[in-house]
């Protein structure tokens, strides 16, 4: 397999939510044990001490919970990871100890907060004394404060982008299933998070809502060049925001037009009838014409399926919507939350089998505008 993440394949995480841990309130250390629990030895929160995360939330299987650092350390982890992203984005002012604390015994630190580590003059000056590496998912290297290129017209790589229909409808969860599916299969495939949490349990990515605007298409596209040039035959790239939400449209064109994916899939939450500012969300086939055509302008690209958020929704209900929005669309549509995302990996081989793209299908136009 190209590229494989030798880091990936070393780390034992132990998950710092002291205080927090819950379904609802350690959104990053519930990503790590849902997505990547092979990696976690333990979590620590001194309330659930001596259980299993699965007795507590609901998953992770036996991984243990343990009341502090040191009771975990015969376990011998190489990372601590900040489970929680608090409002504010700064550390906990009680967790600050056991941060300390994991430095001091040399275990690298992942954080996916706001505020960096670094910034704190202590936490710095002593992971700096003990040769600490403070890994900060939301950091943005040099490298990426670039504009983009338009590599797309020499790239191989099939690029798949998930898009939505709003906010918070199961982009990172679609396109983390489409990538383990394809995985499965033996198919050279890499994910590219495009937050934290997508760049914790995938292990590359660029985290957009930190990268100045001028930058977005240039950084995401320097992603997905770094992994095409390194032999992957599919890339998946997490997708952010909605095109058709007025407070964060600007992110979700960037990744598109950083991304420029060949195909596309879109998610989407039937029981939301409204968006977050209250704006009626439109019709799919709407929805799906307004991202083709926004592709269209550069490359051939289409929508190829419908991944729905079914929370709150029993089987029967899913299984109506899901034929009526095949119906209304013509796309097929999965649950992936209830492990359908071979529906949607039977849409992508059956795309790729008759999609043909090359620098030569760029309309005369286009070529001479923009790349002469």
């Amino acid at each position: 397999m190209p590229g494989v993440r030798k880091d990936r394949e070393k780390r034992k995480i132990v998950i710092l939510a002291d205080g927090h841990f819950s379904s609802l309130g350690s959104t990053m250390a519930n990503a790590a044990l849902l997505y990547i629990p092979e990696q976690v030895v333990g979590v620590i929160d001194s309330k659930n001490a001596g259980q299993s995360t699965q007795a507590v939330i609901g998953i992770g299987g036996t991984i243990p919970i343990f009341r502090s650092l040191e009771d975990c350390l015969h376990l011998s982890p190489t990372y601590l990871l900040l489970g929680v992203t608090p409002a504010g984005g700064q550390v906990p002012p009680e967790w600050r100890p056991v941060v300390l604390s994991a430095i001091k015994h040399r275990i690298e630190i992942i954080s996916g907060l706001e505020t960096p580590l670094a910034d704190d003059p202590k936490i710095r000056s002593l992971a700096l004394k003990h040769k600490v590496p403070l890994r900060e998912l939301r950091e943005v290297p040099k490298s990426h404060r670039i504009i983009a290129q338009g590599s797309w017209r020499r790239r191989d790589a099939k690029v798949v982008l998930t898009v939505g229909t709003e906010t918070s409808t199961g982009k990172l969860d679609t396109a983390f299933h489409i990538y383990q599916a394809l995985q499965r299969q033996g198919r050279a495939a890499a994910f590219i998070g495009t937050g934290q949490t997508g760049i914790l349990i995938g292990g590359r990515g660029i985290a957009v809502d930190s990268v100045p605007g001028d930058f977005l298409a240039g950084a995401v596209e320097l992603e997905i060049d770094k992994a095409a040039n390194e032999g992957y035959e599919y890339i998946i790239v997490e997708g952010q925001g909605a095109l058709t939400h007025c407070g964060v449209s600007g992110v979700t064109l960037g990744l598109m037009h950083g991304s420029m994916p060949d195909a596309l899939i879109l998610c989407h939450q039937p029981t939301r009838k409204v968006d977050s500012y209250g704006m009626r969300i439109r019709p799919l086939p709407e929805i799906i014409d307004l991202h083709e055509r926004l592709m269209n302008i550069f490359k051939p690209a289409r929508v190829i399926g419908i991944s729905l958020v079914s929370m709150g929704l029993s089987r029967d209900e899913v299984r109506m919507i899901q034929e009526q929005i095949a119906a209304e669309t013509e796309k097929p549509v999965a649950d992936v939350i209830r492990g359908e995302e071979d529906i949607l990996l039977d849409a992508i081989s059956d795309y790729f089998s008759t999609y043909s793209y090359s620098p030569s299908s760029i309309p005369a136009e286009i070529e001479d505008r923009f790349f002469k």
